[in-house]
C-alpha cells in the first residue's frame, strides 16, 4: 500500500483546506485511513479516520464541527475537509492506515503518506 497526501498550504485564520490522499492498492477500500497531523515539539495526534467498509467515521475533539473526513473508493482517495482553521491546526499531516479509534476495517501500522504542511496564520 502506498499513500500520498496533498493539498496543504497556507490559509488565514478561519480559512479552509481540503487535504487528499491518494493510495495504490487493489484492496485500499478494505483498510481504514486516518488523517493524522504533528506539530512542531508536539506529539503526533490522530485528527480523524474513516472506514472503508462501511463508511464510520471518528474524529478527534479538537477538530468536531470544523473538519470532516470522506472517501471515494473508486478513485482510491480519503479526503479531509477542513473548515474554520485555527493557528493551533498549523501542522503536518499525514494519512495512514491506522486510527486511534474502532472503525470498521483493516489497520496497519506499516503504511504511512508523506506528510503536508498546513500554515494558519495572519
Amino acid at each position: 500500500v502506498q499513500l500520498q497526501a496533498s493539498g496543504g498550504g497556507s490559509v488565514q485564520p478561519g480559512g479552509s483546506l481540503r487535504l487528499s490522499c491518494a493510495g495504490s492498492a487493489s484492496n485500499l477500500d478494505s483498510y481504514v485511513i486516518g488523517w493524522f497531523r504533528q506539530a512542531p515539539g508536539k506529539e503526533r495526534e490522530g485528527v480523524a479516520c474513516i472506514s472503508g467498509v462501511d463508511g464510520s467515521t471518528w474524529d478527534a475533539d479538537s477538530v468536531k464541527g470544523r473538519f470532516t473526513i470522506s472517501r471515494n473508493n473508486v478513485k482510491n482517495t480519503v479526503y479531509l475537509q477542513m473548515y474554520s482553521l485555527k493557528p493551533e491546526d498549523t501542522a503536518v499531516y499525514s494519512c495512514a492506515t491506522d486510527c486511534p479509534a474502532v472503525v470498521a476495517g483493516i489497520y496497519s501500522s506499516d503504511y504511512w503518506g508523506q506528510g503536508t504542511q498546513v500554515t494558519v496564520s495572519s
